[in-house]
């Protein structure tokens, strides 16, 4: 992988490796199984345990973990390119060019695989996986038939991607120095820059409109997540026995307008098509409150619930514990979105900021960890799972929609194959546009780590009222010359097209407006139900649901 190959350049050239960039990619190998442990156990709490499918989940579990590994390269990208200098803005003995060029192109061709298989997946395995399984519902199609339907829903999606691909190729970055160049000169140039670029910027297109979808997402379900998830765990749900006398009561009165309906017919008079219509709408909500009564009945008596009770205390404290989070994030990111609004280089430039003029608690807090290994590996991992919670609990409470028509609901143990990989679609995306978030929070540090590079400073002599020059170190910032400071390739991912960027500023003022909505909006709801997410999609399910439901 990247991790073996940067280790041997390193170790070739130095004689021997670091043991501090050693524990480094042990901390990223470890990460990796980690994160594939975490998916496995996240996709099978929530895939349905009747209509599970083998080729449902691996294709959510691998794209899932597709997505964090690729998150997971950043904070190495990040290490990488600070390794590569002293505090004092020297480049170290090993770091020649050379070595500097290896380690930056095998990050390179690291974010190459890994963005292609999320392009894969994206735009050719999910919809096919999607597709064959709408298929398969129908009971009178054969196999065949459902491979061949799915490849064929499945090329408008391949087709969108190499347009993708071919649009991010083409646009010109750089325009010929010569304006009055031939069009065969200018198509030659367009082909020497796709050439020079190694596809980095066709990738980089594609990459960042999937980004550009991860951020409506992160919109709409992450940043309403991140109010309801905690107050749902300060305020807690209903108490089931006293949702079982409300049920008991509601069955009672129902049963009283059946049998005031169907009195009307003891003499053999038939009921007239209103009576009708209405006797069959209470015979249908009567049956709903005695399927409501048994859930109601089993979440009471399981001992999940027992136990989940004498953990109220604890609920309550990791809600207080995640608002306090979502404050400091959401006060991080509407400093870093005011910094460059007054100070950046303006919407033309994507809203590049020179350096830091209003600093926010997250961009202070991580260039210091980056100097204790591996804090900042920790503080980035936890800002990353905390997208994906509060990312979850949003689908969970607004359930996948298109446009006014809801797709699916999101339920442990409940969650059919087509739900699951639009699930996992979706948290992928998320996933894509966290790196973009840590950057609007951190943007020197996801630009160039703890690097520094030497100025000259004017040191003058009280005695002899001289002045002398003294190279004194810096930190690196959009001001430092190229040949001083590394950017990290994650970065260039980021920004290789300026309206990206300024699309990216305008949603992080979105986001912070939909936060505070669905702030107001989860302090106005009542406690959830009891039997919240354990209801189907149409009506309650006859079988009895799972303790950890409750």
């Amino acid at each position: 992988m990247a991790a073996a190959a940067v280790a041997a350049a390193v170790e070739k050239t130095a004689g021997a490796a670091s043991a501090e960039l050693v524990i480094g990619w042990c901390i990223f190998g470890l990460l990796l199984l980690a994160i594939l442990a975490f998916c496995w156990i996240y996709v099978r709490k929530y895939q349905s345990q009747r209509e599970s499918e083998v080729v449902s989940t691996i294709t959510a579990i691998f794209s899932l973990a597709i997505a964090l590994i690729t998150s997971a390269l950043l904070p190495v990208d990040i290490f990488l390119v600070s390794y590569m200098k002293n505090q004092n803005g020297t480049f170290k003995d090993w770091a020649n060019a050379n070595v500097s060029r290896q380690i930056e192109d095998t990050v390179l061709y690291g974010y190459y695989t890994l963005y292609s298989v999320i392009l894969f997946c994206v735009f050719l395995w999910i919809p096919f996986v999607y597709f064959y399984y709408e298929e398969k519902e129908e009971d009178d199609t054969s196999k065949c038939t459902q491979i061949k339907t799915a490849l064929k829903y499945t090329v408008g999606f391949a087709v969108i991607c190499a347009l993708l691909l071919l649009v991010g190729a083409f646009i010109p970055l750089n325009v010929p120095s010569n304006k009055n160049s031939t069009e065969f000169e200018k198509i030659k140039f367009l082909f020497e820059e796709l050439g020079s670029s190694h596809g980095l910027a066709a990738l980089s297109f594609s990459i960042s409109s999937l980004t550009l979808i991860g951020m409506l997402a992160a919109i709409t379900y992450t940043a309403y997540g991140m109010s309801a998830l905690p107050l749902n765990l300060i305020k807690g749900t209903r108490s089931a026995a006293y949702e079982r006398l409300e049920n008991t009561e509601d069955m009672e009165d129902v049963e009283q307008h059946i049998q005031a309906i169907k009195s009307k017919s003891k003499d053999g008079r038939p009921l007239p098509a209103r009576d009708k219509r209405a006797l069959k709408q209470f015979e249908e909500r009567l049956r709903t409150l005695k399927k409501r009564e048994r859930h109601l009945a089993f979440i009471e008596n399981s001992w999940w619930t027992k136990f989940c009770g004498a953990l109220r205390p604890l609920k309550i404290i990791w809600g207080v514990f995640f608002i306090l989070v979502a404050l400091l994030f959401v006060i991080s990111l509407f400093l870093s979105n005011l910094d460059k609004a007054l100070h950046s280089a303006g919407i033309d430039s994507g809203f590049i900021i020179f350096g830091a003029n209003l600093s926010n608690p997250l961009n202070m807090l991580l260039p210091i960890l980056q100097t204790v290994f591996p804090l900042d590996y920790i503080l980035i991992t936890i800002i990353i799972m905390y997208f994906i919670f509060t990312s979850m609990a949003g689908i969970r409470n607004i359930g996948i929609w298109f446009f006014w028509i809801r797709l699916y609901k999101i339920r442990r143990g409940r969650t059919r194959p087509q739900a699951l990989l639009f699930l996992c679609m979706i948290l992928l995306l998320i996933v894509l546009h966290t790196s973009y978030m840590i950057y609007s929070l951190a943007p020197q540090y996801v630009m160039y780590g703890s690097q520094n590079y030497l100025v000259d400073g004017n040191v003058t002599s009280g005695d002899h009222k001289s002045n002398s020059t003294l190279s004194v170190p810096k930190r690196c910032d959009a001001d430092a010359p190229e040949d001083q400071c590394t950017v990290t390739r994650t970065y260039l991912f980021l920004h290789k097209f300026w309206f990206f960027s300024a699309a990216y500023y305008f949603g992080n003022w979105a986001f912070l407006g939909v936060f505070v909505i669905g702030l107001i909006v989860s302090c106005c709801k009542g406690k959830k139900s009891v039997v919240e997410g354990v209801e189907g999609d149409s009506d309650l399910s006859d079988e009895e649901p799972s303790a950890y439901s409750a």
